[in-house]
């Protein structure tokens, strides 16, 4: 009665979910290592589905629309065009490397998934820590990408894996301090207090600190304008030109994956996670997940990609200043003023933010040619 009484009391979207829900530790671990499992595979199929389709009335075209209805089944349809296809491992290659390196890169990819909230208490793993893990094991995965170029025996692989380790370990920096952030207005690095804290969307509260962190996360995953490891016009398609059949599919799921990983930490991190009225709070969180992955689709079918100078350019010449001075201005707000209501932070940061962005781009350059906003 007396649960039945707290259930009343306490609103759906905050009740916490037993941390060994639903019935003991192994049940736990079993069930939420399914759900995780079946969540990315569930949402690789919509992503890629979301992308085609939404990139074709972008851009004036169909899309899949012949296998299944409304072309539903097209991503099914592709993966199993890709599995039929030979495995195919060039003579030079390096083979166990050339082998490992798809496993190597799409394991990071689910295991960042066990912190993720996705609803109160529901997550595999509700560590105090969860948004340093996260940013621990996103970098593995360039691992897989590097040996990927490096065992296939192929300078334009390798060349492609060195450009994305380039990216990573430049813009890791300007995501880190933007992360940094979150957790001094939040104080916790747990992915679940980190999203019950968030009685106004931190997208409100850190907007510089948000675009930020969403124009590195598509950096460090491939994503265009970012997309150089993979420029056919250069490297023929970067470093997994030798990869074919079952690795290949490997590799393409890695990078629809990670796009889902950094979309569901961006819903987490800034738009209130699962938090939201009327529906189910898991909903909530499938819903602000797939809105960060249009807004990526929308920038991969809007901007054109850039080079390679240029991409360095941006996380050092100007991402990584922002980053620090949206830092220190955090840190001076929580301290000097930790009793202000939090909405007044919201019209101050979006001023901040705005000036920032129109005074440093008069002078930022990026190749021959000035950023004017």
């Amino acid at each position: 009665m007396a649960i039945f009484d707290s259930a009343l009391i306490q609103p759906l979207a905050m009740q916490v979910t037993p941390p060994d829900w639903p019935g003991g530790y192994w049940w736990h671990w079993l069930f939420f290592t399914v759900a995780i499992i079946a969540f990315v595979l569930i949402m690789v199929m919509g992503a890629i589905y979301l992308e085609r389709r939404g990139m074709g009335r972008m851009q004036s075209r169909l899309g899949p629309n012949r296998t299944g209805p409304f072309g539903l089944l097209q991503p099914v349809a592709d993966a199993v065009k890709v599995l039929l296809k030979e495995n195919i491992v060039p003579t030079t290659a390096d083979k166990i490397v050339h082998w490992l390196a798809p496993v190597v890169a799409f394991a990071p990819v689910l295991v960042i998934f066990a912190v993720v909230p996705f609803q109160n208490g529901a997550m595999l793993a509700d560590l105090n820590i969860g948004i340093l893990y996260v940013v621990a094991v996103s970098s593995i995965a360039t691992v897989g990408v590097f040996m990927a170029g490096w065992g296939s025996g192929n300078k334009y692989s390798l060349l492609g894996a060195m450009r994305n380790v380039a990216a990573v370990v430049s813009y890791e920096i300007p995501m880190v301090l933007a992360i940094v952030g979150v957790v001094i207005v939040s104080g916790s690095l747990s992915m679940n207090q980190i999203v019950t804290g968030q009685d106004i969307p931190y997208i409100l509260v850190q907007p510089l600190g948000f675009l930020i962190f969403f124009i590195a996360a598509c950096a460090e995953i491939n994503r265009s304008p970012f997309d150089l490891m993979e420029a056919d016009s250069e490297l023929t398609a970067g470093f997994h030109t030798e990869y074919s059949g079952m690795k290949f599919a490997m590799f393409y799921l890695v990078e629809y994956a990670e796009a889902i990983a950094m979309s569901a930490i961006i819903a987490t991190l800034f738009l209130s996670g699962w938090r939201g009225p009327w529906l189910p709070p898991w909903l909530w969180f499938i819903i602000k997940t797939f809105v960060v992955f249009f807004v990526m689709v929308w920038t991969r079918t809007t901007l054109p990609r850039v080079r390679i100078d240029q991409l360095m350019g941006l996380a050092w010449k100007f991402l990584f200043p922002l980053a620090l001075i949206n830092l220190f201005v955090t840190a001076i707000q929580v301290v000097v003023w930790p009793d202000i209501s939090q909405w007044i932070f919201v019209i101050v940061n979006i001023a901040i933010a705005a000036v920032l962005i129109l005074l440093w781009s008069k002078f930022f350059k990026l190749g021959q040619g000035r950023v004017e906003v």
